[in-house]
């Protein structure tokens, strides 16, 4: 079996555990691929453990039968991009905080191979946004949301936003937020959105500071077209991708559509959202 290691290089506090994960791949006959970041820190540390790892490369020029992603959520979504599409299903491992996306915690990274060898993990897909527009990140991807927001700190911008070719409304505030039913609890959480659960086919809209109280979120299909056009008295607006962004002129459109394919992610077998909202984010705790 061959699967794809990505991870954080902020893992001191969990070498021992990445230790035993790495030997247990070699005692099982696994082939890895690496990224190199985190084959260069590895390196330094623990080479002897490395004995899986067949191939080390940042680029997406490789099959695998898995992916374990070793970090937070952040980590988890890099991982996704690290993959560049393909219809891999990752495993997230949290040594992070929250790890919403993650489904194990560190203490069960050993177990992960023969989890993986014996199909012992379930699967659940998650849809992305597909974003066009002249300039973009080098992966126009976003699992948890796209953000417009102002390019500076002294006013706000007013975006209009089409939705299937008809005017939705001209949102007067600091930003705008288009989130997946996956992002729903990362930045669209925090701006007063809906939680929505993650396979569900839709996208929340929810403006960040919005100038009139008329404007709250709004969940629509997935399978929508949305176009986005800001405008502001500063020259730029800011275009972000799952933390990637780039400074656009105002007046550039941006095209937002679903993605062509999903990602899949793992959990262990009788995970639920509701468990996971109680875990995680302590739904219902007094």
């Amino acid at each position: 079996m061959k699967i794809a290691v990505y991870g954080s290089r902020r893992q001191d506090e969990h070498l021992s555990e990445i230790e035993t994960f790495m030997k247990r791949l070699s005692e099982l006959g696994f082939e890895v691929v690496m990224h190199p970041k985190l084959y260069k820190y590895l390196r330094a540390v623990m080479l002897p453990a490395l004995g899986a790892v067949r191939r080390v490369t940042g680029e997406g020029d490789f099959t695998a039968d898995a992916a374990v992603s070793i970090g937070g959520d952040g980590t988890f979504l890099r991982t996704a991009m690290w993959l560049e599409g393909k219809n891999m299903p990752i495993v997230g491992v949290n040594t992070g905080h929250l790890g919403y996306l993650t489904a194990l915690g560190v203490d069960r990274l050993p177990e992960v191979p023969d989890m993986l060898l014996a199909g012992s993990l379930e699967s659940e897909r998650r849809g992305l946004i597909e974003v066009v527009s002249p300039e973009l990140p080098t992966w126009p991807y976003a699992l948890n949301e796209v953000t417009v927001s102002k390019d500076d700190s002294a006013s706000m911008i007013n975006t209009r936003a089409e939705l299937d070719g008809n005017l939705l409304a001209e949102y007067r505030a600091d930003g705008l937020i288009i989130a997946t039913a996956t992002g729903s609890t990362a930045y669209n959480l925090s701006v007063g959105g809906p939680i929505i659960q993650p396979q569900t086919p839709v996208w929340v809209i929810s403006p960040i500071a919005a100038h009139a109280l008329t404007m709250r979120p709004l969940i629509v299909s997935d399978c929508s077209t949305m176009v986005l056009c800001p405008d502001a008295r500063a020259e730029h607006f800011r275009l972000t991708v799952d933390g990637r962004s780039v400074s656009l002129p105002v007046g550039t459109e941006v095209t937002l559509r679903r993605a062509p394919f999903d990602v899949t992610v793992l959990h262990l077998p009788g995970a639920t959202f509701s468990e996971t909202l109680r875990n995680k984010l302590h739904w219902g705790v007094d």
